[in-house]
């Protein structure tokens, strides 16, 4: 502390104290080090769900925020449910559009 009493004004130090680029490269080897099977929870839905309950038990369930508001909780849930039935719907129709494609011989 200042011998004033004022406090110092702060600096970023560390992480935060780097470029953005010095930053990304870091980053970057953070994710080079993790096995290529294991980088993308796109790839593999069933390590992600895993991955989500092993989160989900590190905390404390009164912690949880969905524990302490459900109103987000039921929000995300239709969220994820819209996405998951567009998702749904676009490959429904890419094969229907395919299979037509192909009935007809005609290409896109």
């Amino acid at each position: 502390m200042a011998k004033d009493g004022a406090r110092p004004i702060a600096r970023p130090r560390g992480f935060a104290a780097m470029d953005a680029e010095r930053q990304r490269a870091i980053a970057r080897k953070g994710g080079e080090s993790v096995p290529k099977e294991k980088r993308s929870f796109a790839r593999n839905p069933a390590l992600a769900v895993e991955a989500g309950r092993k989160g989900g038990q590190s905390v404390a369930p009164e912690q949880r925020s969905f524990s302490k508001n459900p109103s987000l909780a039921a929000e995300a849930g239709r969220k994820g449910g819209e996405v998951t039935q567009k998702a749904a719907r676009k490959s429904r129709d890419d094969t229907i559009a395919d299979d037509h494609d192909e009935s007809t011989g005609s290409k896109t």
